[in-house]
């Protein structure tokens, strides 16, 4: 399956929005975990065992990885998710963006070495930047259009003067995202959940893209308020616009006790059926 068929399927499968994250920080590890980067696999292991069946995909983040010379221990956890879980989608969070022949290697990096599903990209050099990734069938692109860090205003909430209707840079991006780029029809979108007013601006403009959609859970953006403005249902049920809503945290420091994965399954439940009874 491609990825957004394989993100269907979990969603439908598993009854879930939610994504889980996994940004590894061995300064909260429990017990004797703590403080120990040699842990990294073991401790995002624990979580994607007591979360597999709860999640309709996981993103791994690679710098949390990379800053402890740990790109062993994301290959060895792609590989463990693709075998307790073949169901569910891996989204490398890598936020990549360069052109040429340095764009074919940062794809080669995440669909070859990594076995990604999909991979998050920073759209923001052009289609040029993006299109080698979208040479590998079936694999998604996931592009920053309205993130939701403060400082996303300083580019993407400005207008262009030069585009017919002086749209904002991620209205248009989501444009662009929805048409001429979506080349190999596996494009989506990340828009931040503390946005949910610009979350439905980007589901206006982009009707059936996937949205991924950090910032529920310690970022504090709105379980309720994040669907209500980014899932599109058609009258027979049919999912048109799906969402894939990240908590990181939340999940994975539930508890700094021996209990951690128990814990993180809890917060994924909870987390889980919040977003379903917003449907």
């Amino acid at each position: 399956m491609n990825f957004t068929d394989q993100l269907q399927h979990a969603q439908r499968h598993h009854d879930s929005m939610l994504c889980v994250g996994l940004d590894p920080e061995p300064s909260r590890f429990p017990g004797a975990w703590k403080d120990q980067p040699a842990r990294i696999y073991d401790f995002c292991a624990a979580i994607v065992d007591a979360t597999k069946d709860l999640v309709c995909a996981f993103k791994p983040q690679i710098a949390y990885f990379a800053a402890h010379r740990a790109e062993d221990q994301l290959e060895r956890l792609m590989a463990h998710i693709k075998r307790v879980a073949p169901q569910v989608p891996i989204i490398l969070d890598a936020k990549r963006g360069d052109i040429g022949s340095t764009a074919e290697q940062y794809a080669r990096e995440a669909f070859d070495r990594y076995q990604a599903d999909a991979v998050t990209l920073s759209p923001f050099m052009g289609f040029d930047s993006v299109e080698p990734y979208l040479r590998y069938p079936g694999k998604g692109v996931i592009l920053l259009c309205r993130t939701s860090n403060p400082g996303g205003s300083d580019l993407q909430n400005q207008r262009l003067a030069d585009v017919p209707g002086q749209p904002r840079l991620y209205e248009h991006l989501a444009g662009l995202a929805q048409g001429p780029w979506n080349t190999n029809g596996q494009v989506c979108l990340v828009v931040g959940a503390t946005f949910p007013e610009e979350i439905a601006r980007v589901r206006e403009l982009a009707p059936t893209l996937p949205l991924l959609i950090p910032g529920v859970g310690a970022q504090g953006g709105d379980a309720a308020a994040t669907v209500k403005a980014g899932q599109r249902v058609a009258a027979d049920g049919t999912v048109t616009g799906a969402i894939i809503v990240n908590s990181s945290r939340a999940v994975l420091y539930a508890s700094a006790g021996d209990d951690f994965a128990s814990a993180a399954r809890r917060v994924a439940q909870d987390t889980r059926r919040a977003l379903n009874a917003a449907r």
